[in-house]
C-alpha cells in the first residue's frame, strides 16, 4: 500500500475526511450535504470497475452489492441452523439469492427459515472436506493443477490439464483420489503459477528482485503473500526506503506472510486505486459466498473484479500445493502477487496466483484473509 511521508495529524484528517469523500461515503462540503440518504455499499472506483469487468450498470451494481451482504448475513444463520448437515452455500446472480445446501431433510425447514433457498444433497460439507483431506495428502504430479470440494455438485472437483490427462502419474493419481471420496475430473488448458515479478516500475514493495503488493494492513504491519519473501527478509517500498521485515511467511502448502511496519512508515485501513479508481475504504473482513462479485487491486494491473468461484480449492504450483484457497474470475497478473481481494467494503484475502491476464482474461486464487488474521494473532485495520 502506498504511502507517503505526510504528517500524522494530516493522515488522520484525512482518514476522517478527505477518504471518506473519496470513497464515496461524506460530501465534498456541508453546502451540498442537502438531506441524509442511504450509504453506497461501496466507492464509486468499486462500482465502476464492477461495471467494467462483470458487464452491470451502475444501479445492477449497487443492487448485486447489497444482496451479496443480505446473503452473508444470511449464510452464517444458515449455517448455525443446519448444523452438521450444513453442505456448502452459493450466491446465484441472475435470483439474488443464495443457496444452501443441506445433507438432512429434517433441517430443511430450519435454514429456509433464515431466508435461504435450500438444496438437498447426500453429503455434508465435513463429509466432503474429509474427503478432500484424503486427497490433499496424495502426493499430486504436475498435470493436476487444482482440486476443491464442490458444494454444487456435492462432489470433489479435480481438474488436469488437457495435454496430461493421460500421463500414467496422472491416472495413478485420479485412481487414488477415486478411492478417497466422490469425485468429478474437469480438463483445463491453464497452468496456475504464483504472480509475483521481477523488479520494474510501477508502485510496489521489494524484497531482493522480487516485486510484489501490499494486501491489508494490520496493527503493526501488513500481510501479503507468502511467495513474496522468507521469514526475517527485508522489504522496501515504492520510494526504495525499508518497510521493515517479514514476521511470518509460509508457502507452499499456505501462501501468506506478514510485515512488520516501521521507520516512519505507519498503516491506513485503505486499499488504493492506483490513479484508477478512488481509493476505498477496509470496515471489516466478512467473508462473502460464493457467486458474490468480488474486486482486487494489485500494482501492476491496479482494480478489476470478477466473483468468487470455489472455496478452500488445492492449487498445484510448480513449487508445491497450496490449499484453501478461493478461486475467483477477477484476472491478475506478475506483480499482483499480495494485493487485496475486497467484496464492498470487506477484506476478502491477498492474491496468490493464477493464469491468464488482464487483456484476454483469466482466473485468479487468494489466500482467506481471517485465516491469516487467526494463524499469526493478527488485527484487521479498519476505518
Amino acid at each position: 500500500m502506498r504511502r507517503t511521508r505526510t504528517p500524522r495529524a494530516v493522515l488522520s484528517a484525512l482518514l476522517v475526511s478527505g477518504a471518506l469523500v473519496t470513497a464515496g461515503l461524506l460530501p465534498t462540503s456541508t453546502a451540498d450535504a442537502g438531506p441524509r440518504t442511504k450509504k453506497a455499499p461501496a466507492s464509486d472506483g468499486v462500482l465502476t470497475a464492477m461495471q467494467r469487468d462483470l458487464g452491470l450498470s451502475r444501479q445492477q451494481a449497487v443492487s448485486r452489492l447489497a444482496a451479496e451482504s443480505r446473503a452473508a448475513t444470511i449464510e452464517k444463520k444458515a449455517k448455525r441452523a443446519a448444523g452438521s448437515a450444513y453442505a456448502g452455500a452459493w450466491f446465484t446472480a441472475k435470483s439474488q439469492k443464495l443457496t444452501v445446501a443441506v445433507s438432512d431433510r429434517k433441517k430443511a425447514a430450519a435454514v429456509r427459515a433464515t431466508g435461504a433457498t435450500v438444496e438437498l444433497v447426500d453429503r455434508s460439507a465435513r463429509q466432503l472436506d474429509a474427503a478432500k483431506k484424503r486427497i490433499d495428502a496424495l502426493d499430486a504430479p504436475t498435470g493436476v493443477t487444482s482440486w476443491h470440494a464442490d458444494w454444487k455438485t456435492n462432489r470433489v472437483v479435480i481438474d488436469v490439464l488437457t495435454e496430461r490427462q493421460r500421463d500414467n502419474d496422472v491416472k495413478r493419481f485420479l485412481a487414488r483420489a477415486r478411492a478417497a471420496g466422490p469425485v468429478t475430473v474437469r480438463t483445463t488448458e491453464h497452468t496456475p503459477a504464483p504472480l509475483a515479478a521481477g523488479t520494474v516500475g510501477g508502485d510496489p514493495y521489494y524484497t531482493g528482485n522480487v516485486r510484489c503488493s501490499i494486501g491489508f494492513s494490520v496493527h503493526g504491519g501488513f500481510v501479503t503473500a507468502g511467495h513474496c519473501g522468507g521469514t526475517g527478509q527485508s522489504v522496501t517500498g515504492w520510494d526504495g526506503t525499508h518497510i521493515g521485515n517479514f514476521q511470518g511467511s509460509s508457502f507452499p502448502d499456505n501462501d501468506y506472510a506478514w510485515v512488520n511496519v516501521g521507520s516512519g512508515w505507519w498503516t491506513v485501513p485503505v486499499v488504493l486505486g492506483w490513479g484508477t479508481v478512488p481509493d476505498q475504504l477496509v470496515r471489516g473482513s466478512a467473508e462473502a459466498p460464493v457467486g458474490a462479485s468480488i474486486c482486487r487491486s494489485g500494482s501492476t494491473s491496479h482494480w478489476h473484479c470478477g466473483t468468487v468461484l470455489a472455496k478452500n480449492e488445492t492449487v498445484n504450483y510448480s513449487q508445491g500445493a497450496v490449499h484453501q484457497m478461493t478461486k475467483t474470475s477477477a484476472c491478475a497478473e506478475g506483480g499482483d502477487s499480495g494485493g487485496s481481494f475486497i467484496s464492498g467494503d470487506q477484506a476478502q484475502g491477498v492474491t496468490s496466483g493464477g493464469w491468464g491476464n488482464c487483456g484476454s482474461g483469466g482466473e485468479t486464487w487468494y489466500q482467506p484473509l481471517n485465516e491469516i488474521l487467526n494463524r499469526y494473532g493478527l488485527t484487521l485495520h479498519t476505518a
